[in-house]
């Protein structure tokens, strides 16, 4: 397997190009199974999830080519770890509509099959899904809502069965009762080619939601409440093909960002969009990292001779704290002075990057979903394990900061998430290398 290792104390300064958002590129893939048409999707990252969806695809029927777009970027094409893809997908017709577990198992985001089959075939049977070992992650949310629109579930031998009412899903009230991105995603999907309206309420308001109600929109949905929680759908007879560009990374940005905040320098994220990361900017400003944006840049500044300030935190969904970048910015906390407290309220076992940090020298004490880091306590360097996609980034930024030369071992699961990682921290001065 292969091994990242770093060399701590290197402040970075350059510049790094955002990739496409995975988990926008995910559902928009999906989207295509919704249409007869070709559906072309740019700045698609290369990805091991982005892979494994393709893989999924066409054994649905997708036809798929993709093909380098680099040289018509606006950014220099050479620039260190930037490649833009342009994906097509063309599904003429659907002739196998179960999505098998050996797939499904190792991505939970292939539950997005679900809502594009069902309302295109009127039955589908799908894998419950696997991916990272960070909570249950439970698809009744997914249900309930295709059952709100007529559908009728039967769970059997592991794979779930819906099938819909004769002559299609039909449009209804579709109630969340705890915010849910995938599922959002999937009865959206769904509602399109209902007949009648839908109205989805609690929906998520990410915004890999908006790309994906956008790219429904360009491809003939009616959606309005982009944004917003209430999402309105009045479903249409069929969707077009259409040529759409997948939004840039906020996740990526915001582990960027946390990466300069520890180890220092200067460094302009190119391609990025400030507006999509919530408060994440404001919380590393409040704690003492200088940032300026513009509409698609970021430029973020740390002096190591200036303390960092605790600051607690509560992950909540989107425009609040996301989930997704807690790790990165709980590294960042061991350096501040002073006791930071951090509560996860969206997955019960998302703290498994904690003793790995211990091992560098991080003070954090858990208690049931809540961090306390006690900071500072220099980062030193060791070999340690990651354990999922945003802890193998945690520890990445701890090894940048850290004095010697760590080892971070099982980055697959780095490669589910970040492209060329190492190539874009090492453009920056980072010293960096992948050991296969």
């Amino acid at each position: 397997m292969d091994k990242l290792r770093i060399t701590g104390g290197k402040p970075l300064h350059g510049k790094i190009i955002i990739g496409g958002a995975k988990n926008a590129a995910l559902p928009l893939m999906c989207a295509a199974l919704l249409t007869r048409e070709k559906v072309t999707l740019d700045n698609v990252p290369y990805l091991a999830d982005i892979t494994t969806m393709a893989k999924l695809l066409v054994q649905h029927g997708a036809f798929l080519s993709l093909r380098d777009t680099s040289a018509g970027t606006p950014f220099t094409p050479d620039m260190p770890g930037h490649y833009s893809r342009e994906l097509s997908l063309t599904c003429e017709s659907i002739p196998n509509i179960v999505a098998p577990y050996e797939l499904v198992s190792t991505m939970r985001a292939s539950i997005l099959v679900l809502g594009p089959i069902l309302a295109r075939e009127h039955k589908v049977r799908v894998s419950l899904p696997g991916g990272c070992a960070i909570g249950a992650r439970p698809v009744d949310l997914h249900l309930k809502a295709m059952q709100a629109l007529g559908a009728k579930i039967t769970l059997e031998d592991g794979y779930v069965l819906a099938e819909a009412p004769q002559g299609g899903l039909i449009g209804g009230d579709v109630y969340f009762e705890k915010v849910s991105v995938g599922a959002t995603e999937n009865i959206l999907m769904a509602a399109t080619l209902a007949r009648g309206t839908t109205t989805i309420h609690n929906a998520a308001r990410e915004p890999e939601i908006t790309d994906l109600a956008e790219l429904l929109i360009s491809m003939g949905a009616d959606i309005s409440g982009l944004g917003t929680s209430t999402l309105t759908v009045r479903g249409v007879t069929a969707l077009s093909g259409t040529t759409y560009r997948v939004i840039p990374d906020r996740i990526e940005t915001g582990s960027f960002l946390c990466a300069v905040a520890l180890a220092g320098g200067d460094v302009e994220l190119l391609d990025a969009r400030p507006a999509t990361l919530g408060v994440v900017i404001d919380y590393l400003r409040e704690i003492g990292v200088d940032i300026d944006t513009t509409d698609d840049t970021i430029r973020v500044r740390r002096d190591l001779s200036k303390p960092l300030k605790p600051k607690n935190i509560t992950t909540e969904p989107f425009p609040d704290f996301p989930t997704d970048m807690q790790a990165q910015l709980m590294t960042v906390l061991t350096q501040a002075e002073g006791d930071s407290v951090i509560s996860e309220t969206i997955f019960e076992n998302r703290f498994m990057h904690v003793p790995e940090l211990g091992r560098m020298g991080a003070n954090i004490a858990i208690t049931g979903n809540t961090a306390t880091v006690h900071g500072a306590t220099p980062f030193k360097a060791a070999p340690v394990m990651a354990t999922d996609l945003r802890a193998s980034m945690s520890l990445i930024i701890a090894a940048l900061a850290a004095d010697g030369i760590s080892t971070i071992s099982r980055i697959y699961h780095l490669d589910r998430g970040y492209e060329r990682l190492e190539e874009k921290l090492a453009a920056c001065g980072a010293m960096i290398t992948r050991v296969r």
